[in-house]
């Protein structure tokens, strides 16, 4: 039987993979799966080889202090992926483990064929990687068109297919209850990972109070995941703050998404979903002291949202650091509710700038026919 182990390294890359793998098992159901997952994943019946939350980490001190952990479940990874012996090793994202990995298990065994899905920003940072990266990856999956030029450059075979999470159209029959209608929701997404959260929830909530001061007739909803939602209650639970709540059901999320006025986003992939479902935003992140400055000094941008990236502006604002505290969020936040032609200005940048970001057909359909092009 043909074999696909799937390595990721955190809960964005579980989503992405899964969309991908649910194309292939749509097409082929002769074939074999094993991982490196999470919740996505398992719903598809996939088992993982340990836990995902084993090895996200969010920034360069995390790596550093769990450097010993980190690099054991490295080649405990590499052992169980050659034991299981696959046709192909489908790695995406979280490069500093996943590319790890596979550049292992090229040196080990040759014959397995290795596709990355969601290029490293070498356009950002380290674009010398590229030749490294060439040596044992047989075909990277782009999600951006200007980042072709980078690979092509150095013959490294690449594809653009597009950005998985604007595929999906938005379900118009998703039931939606009524009081969801008469509520101004601002949806709040503080982050997947254990520090991100511990960041962001206290200036959160701040920022809740300060609104609810100001005017309390909105309505909050913190999008969390199955392994966040204890953490995060941890932060809420105490405030008792009667407009507020957390999901994390996905379907309720995106009904929840779909209805909202406005929403703070931490920066990441999920500013996309958000974008796609044309929920006006703002940006914010906060990391310690030392990964911010580590990270200002080698990163080569202007600004961490790809939005603003491809614009090469700030057409979403970005509160980054020491400007993502509850005063500045608040400040934005009632500024663009209260402008609804900043509002509508926004949201018609956004839609031109995901047209450019979307495949002819579909990137899950795309990535899954190029992987199947290796095995079929």
């Amino acid at each position: 039987m043909t074999k696909i182990f799937i390595l990721t390294g955190e809960p964005s890359g579980d989503k992405l993979a899964s969309q991908v793998i649910s194309e292939i098992k749509k097409k082929r159901s002769d074939l074999e799966f094993l991982s490196v997952g999470g919740t996505h994943l398992k719903k598809l019946g996939i088992n993982t080889i340990f836990n995902q939350k084993e090895i996200t980490y969010i920034a360069f001190t995390d790596i550093l202090f769990n450097f010993f952990k980190i690099k054991r479940k490295i080649k405990d990874t590499v052992n169980e992926v050659l034991k299981f012996n696959p046709d192909i090793l489908f790695s995406v994202d979280s490069p500093d483990f996943t590319l790890r990995v596979a550049k292992l298990v090229k040196e080990k065994n040759p014959k397995i064929k290795i596709i990355h899905f969601i290029a490293p920003k070498v356009w950002a940072w380290r674009e010398g990687r590229v030749k490294k990266m060439k040596e044992f990856l047989d075909h990277i999956l782009l999600l951006f068109k200007f980042e072709k030029e980078y690979f092509d450059k150095e013959k490294l075979t690449n594809t653009f297919v597009g950005h998985p999470l604007l595929d999906k159209k938005i379900n118009k029959n998703i039931k939606i209850d009524q009081f969801l209608d008469k509520k101004k929701i601002i949806s709040i997404f503080p982050g997947s990972r254990t520090s991100e959260i511990n960041n962001h929830m206290p200036i959160l909530i701040n920022f809740i109070k300060k609104m609810n001061i100001k005017d309390p007739s909105y309505n909050f909803i913190f999008h969390g995941t199955d392994q966040n939602k204890k953490l995060i209650s941890s932060y809420i639970s105490n405030e008792h703050i009667q407009n507020l709540e957390i999901i994390n059901d996905d379907k309720i999320k995106s009904a929840v998404l779909k209805k909202s006025i406005f929403a703070v986003v931490k920066s990441g992939t999920v500013s996309l979903e958000v974008c796609k479902m044309n929920v006006p935003s703002i940006i914010i992140y906060k990391m310690n002291f030392v990964n911010f400055y580590l990270a200002k000094f080698l990163l080569n941008i202007k600004f961490v949202n790809m939005i603003n990236i491809i614009n090469n502006r700030e057409v979403i604002p970005e509160l980054i650091q020491s400007e993502c505290n509850a005063e500045e969020i608040f400040k934005s936040v009632f500024y663009f509710l209260k402008k609804p032609d900043l509002i509508a200005k926004q949201k018609d940048e956004i839609k031109k700038t995901l047209e450019t970001l979307t495949s002819p057909s579909s990137s899950s359909e795309e990535a899954s026919n190029i992987i199947l092009s290796y095995i079929s």
